[in-house]
């Protein structure tokens, strides 16, 4: 799915400063998405799956019940038994899509035309018919499509479409009675097996096949695929599963006493290959890091600490669900978890977006998938908060409404270092989708403008904003404030009193 690539805030030595932002959607946010979450219906338990068709979200997990936007966890419950739909615009419950399932759903994928939609989990019955691990289902009619149907012997944890192939990951050894070490193929016109055989020695985490199909990539645990060693990531042949050359490999740290980092997640888009690490043991590789498709050659590494689990092209930006806490040339380690973040694909560095969640049960981790239909993106994990607010298991974000406002600046310091003169200073304000804000500094009741500004921060840099009135009448006492700007917002703070010199 290739997709334009913005530029974006150079994050290192504060992002901050003499970046050039993206192109601005309507909204005019420099990461092309509201840090303002979108009204969606919630689940009661974790989302791992996602897939966006035909203006539906199609979101697989842990849940047994949905409930509304706003409802507090046990009230107004619906039931969806690990598989539910939603509207993609509005986020309300699709009541079409209401199918039971027998178990855990861990992967969903949509074809490229959307017709159908594949899920991939723990379950072995659909609505009481036999299906092993795999079902697929008619988006237009909601109803279980006959054809695809494999025995898989145990838990699927991954799907991507490439072709006419379905590839899928996860535990299993058997796929039809046929030996598939954790790695297998069906065909999506006929389900019957593909000869595509990786035989990797250990789990399988993350799939995707290039937009091109000419090679799919797996991430998980494994050492080895076919025999050869490919520690935790592997591309391989598109119909037989065999090893290919892969230099971007080495971005993975070979397993230590002190350090196992495991790939968990891969999104291709275009020319690039991305790729989410999750790290046990302090200080091991957690984070991203992308390789070019036709040389399979390393184009960057982001060595943020806390794993990432999730990431998703959006809108020419890289989404990153993990619950980061210390990012080289960013926020170091003191300032808290960061669950949702955007990066510059074409460097890996911080964009200028910052919505939060929390972590909850069972794993602790917060975002666990992401999907985007182009201008929005969904994201489902284990999360019972978004931005502080009550939202469990599921949210989106899209570019439309006005974004997030400036927090209100603090009243301003002051004082009178020459005749004539009043200099303002404060700490500068944040703003969860932008990071240079307009600063003026306002005199008297008619809030004159005397000095305008404008500032870069971020969550983990609030520098002294400094803005000087030259036009004070001297020998008088005066009252300032501060007002701050992101173009769409402005939000003013408290008045300070100084008698001019």
């Amino acid at each position: 799915m290739g997709r334009r690539l913005f530029v974006a805030l150079g994050i290192s030595g504060l992002v901050l400063g003499a970046g050039v932002a993206p192109a601005r959607p309507a909204l005019g946010t420099g990461a092309s998405l509201t840090a303002v979450a979108a009204a969606a219906w919630q689940t009661d338990a974790s989302v791992l799956g996602l897939a966006i068709a035909k203006g539906k979200v199609y979101v697989g997990g842990r849940f047994l019940k949905v409930r509304p936007p706003g409802a507090a966890a046990g009230t107004h419950l619906t039931s969806r038994t690990y598989l539910a739909a939603f509207s993609q615009s509005t986020g309300a419950l699709d009541a079409g899509m209401n199918h039971v399932l027998n178990g855990i759903v861990w992967a969903v994928v949509a074809s490229a035309d959307g017709s159908r939609v594949y899920v991939g989990g723990d379950f072995t019955r659909v609505d009481g018919q036999v299906r092993n691990r795999i079902a697929a289902f008619d988006t237009a009619t909601g109803a279980l499509v006959a054809t695809i149907a494999p025995r898989v012997s145990y838990r699927v944890k991954a799907l991507a479409i490439g072709g006419t192939s379905l590839y899928f990951g996860g535990s299993f050894g058997l796929v039809n009675g046929m030996t598939r070490n954790r790695a297998a193929a069906i065909s999506t016109v006929t389900g019957a097996l593909l000869p595509w055989n990786p035989n990797t020695d250990n789990d399988v985490y993350a799939i995707d096949a290039a937009d091109d199909n000419s090679k799919v990539y797996l991430g998980g645990t494994f050492a080895k695929v076919g025999g050869t060693s490919r520690w935790a990531v592997a591309s391989v042949n598109n119909s037989t599963g065999a090893p290919l050359p892969f230099a971007a490999a080495s971005a993975v740290p070979l397993p230590s006493s002190g350090c196992t980092s495991r790939v968990k997640d891969i999104e291709t888009s275009g020319n690039r290959v991305y790729f989410a690490n999750a790290g046990d043991g302090w200080g091991c590789f957690d984070g991203t890091w992308t390789a070019d498709v036709a040389t399979g050659n390393l184009v960057w590494k982001n060595t943020c600490l806390g794993a990432t689990e999730a990431v998703a092209m959006v809108n020419g930006w890289l989404f990153k669900g993990s619950h980061a806490h210390s990012c080289p040339g960013a926020f170091p380690d003191g300032s808290g978890n960061h669950f949702l973040l955007l990066q510059n694909p074409a460097n890996g560095s911080l964009g200028p977006w910052f919505p939060n969640t929390d972590a909850g049960p069972p794993t602790s981790v917060g975002p666990l998938v992401a999907v985007s239909g182009g201008s929005d993106l969904w994201v489902g994990g284990d999360f019972t908060r978004v931005n502080g607010a009550g939202q469990q298991g599921l949210t989106r974000f899209t570019n439309l409404g006005l974004g997030a406002a400036p927090l209100g600046p603090a009243s301003p310091t002051l004082s009178s270092p020459a005749v004539g003169q009043v200099k303002a200073t404060v700490q500068a304000s944040l703003d969860n989708d932008d990071v240079r804000l307009t600063y003026r500094l306002l005199r008297g009741t008619t809030n004159t403008v005397v000095a305008t500004t404008t500032v870069s921060s971020a969550f983990w840099s609030r520098p002294t904003v400094t803005l000087t009135d030259t036009t004070a009448p001297s020998r008088t006492t005066q009252t300032y404030r501060i007002e701050v700007s992101d173009g769409r917002h402005a939000v003013r703070g408290g008045y300070s009193t100084v008698t001019v010199r």
